[in-house]
Formats: structure tokens, sequence, C-alpha cells
């Protein structure tokens, strides 16, 4: 089994998650506004419908894991595998990937493993979650500025949520773009139409959403209470 050295932990491969809460929400973008944010990672963005793609905004609570606990937040979108090509209909948006664009994090531990073993683009920030209520909510602040303070509101359960299918994450970092394989099992998991409130700050990052056009309604927001985690070695594209 491959091993890093991590601040001068030994990190095993692949890196285990056992206890995380997951509040994400997906929202419909313009596919050209959103090819013109990731176009530095060399992939393309999966149009859902004809000039739609598809943002994703997650923030997590990682409780029990191999990178310690820590608390994080991601700006992700739903991109075509590299080296596709044509129209994507329901059996090929079922393998579209995900790509990592801007991923804060509060400690540093799991700011050097992230970059170092997978190219995440992490960075330190502030980031403020309350997840004992009935709605959850994270506060994010980066270099004393609001990037944005959200809300999502869980909805009705899902039956039979379990081991869902395996995705590939995709990263781009000192000019390299990486595969990443991820695996997630979920229990409590439930999911609302729209369900998600967001606030933009004026961070630079708040200033890219509101381009992309948020805030908006969200396709869905879905809150998962325990989801376990693996990360397998990263692969050059």
């Amino acid at each position: 089994m491959a091993s890093h050295l991590i601040q001068g932990r030994t990190v095993g491969m692949p890196v285990r998650v056992r206890d995380a809460e997951v509040c994400s929400a997906l929202y419909p973008v313009r596919a050209d506004a959103a090819r013109a944010v990731i176009a530095y990672s060399g992939l393309d963005v999966a149009e859902v419908l004809p000039g739609k793609a598809v943002c994703m905004l997650v923030f997590v609570d990682y409780r029990d894991g191999d990178l310690d606990t820590y608390h994080e937040f991601g700006m992700a979108f739903l991109v075509r595998p590299p080296g596709s090509s044509g129209a994507m209909g329901p059996a090929e948006l079922r393998q579209a990937g995900v790509f990592v664009h801007w991923l804060p994090v509060d400690q540093e531990f799991t700011l050097e493993a992230g970059r170092t073993l997978w190219g995440f683009p992490k960075e330190l920030a502030d980031i403020e979650l309350r997840l004992a209520s009935p709605y959850k909510r994270c506060i994010l602040r980066k270099d004393g500025r609001l990037v944005l303070d959200m809300l999502i509101k869980p909805g009705l359960p899902v039956p039979g949520a379990g081991a869902m299918a395996p995705l590939d994450a995709y990263t781009h970092r000192d000019g390299v773009t990486r595969r990443v394989a991820w695996s997630v099992r979920a229990k409590g998991a439930r999911v609302r139409p729209g369900g998600a409130l967001i606030r933009l700050g004026n961070h630079p990052i708040a200033k890219e959403l509101s381009e992309l056009g948020l805030p908006k309604r969200a396709i869905f927001a879905t809150t998962i209470s325990h989801a376990e985690m693996s990360f397998g070695e990263a692969q050059q594209v």
C-alpha cells in the first residue's frame, strides 16, 4: 500500500474518512461562464441542458478521518471525462466527473495533505458551521472578507441511500490536471428541491459566483448526516 509523509506523519492510501456531515447545493449556470472559470484546467463542463452547466457548493464537517477533524467548503463543476466529445445524454452524464475549483479548509495538516497528495486547491479560511439547528449554515470568510453565508434546509429522506456510484474528482495544480478516484457511503441522506439560500460577500470568489449568476434558486440541496469516504491515488490526466 502506498504511503506519503506529510508534516512528519505517514498517510496511507487510500485516505479514509470514517465520519463526516455533508451539505451541498447544485446550481444551474451558463455553460460559457463556467467554461471561462475553469479554462485553466483544460477540462470542459458537462452541459446538463443546452448552454447550461452545474456549479456545486458544498460544506463539510470532517469528524473522524485520516486527515484529522476540520471544516471544508468547496466550489466545483460537473465536467466531461477528458477526451470525450459530442452531446451528453443521460448515459454520458453518468460518466461525468467533478472538477474542484476552490477548496478552503480551516486546518494546516489537511491543507498540506490535500495539496501534496492530490493537487486539491486548498487554502486556509475561517469556516463557521452551524449544523445543530433545523437549517444547516456555513459562514465562510477568507482574508478577513466575507465570501458567503449559506443556508440549507434538509428535505425528505432518500430511501435506500448507501454506497453511491464512485466519482472521479479532478484537480489542477502547478500546471498539472489530475484525476482522483473518490467513493462515498451515505447514511441519513435528505434531498430538497431548491432548499438553499446564499448571501454573497465582497471577496473575489463571491464576485466569481455573482458572475455565474448566483444567488439564484438551486436545482436541489442535499444533506448527509453520516458519510464515509475514500480517496485514492491521484493520476495525471
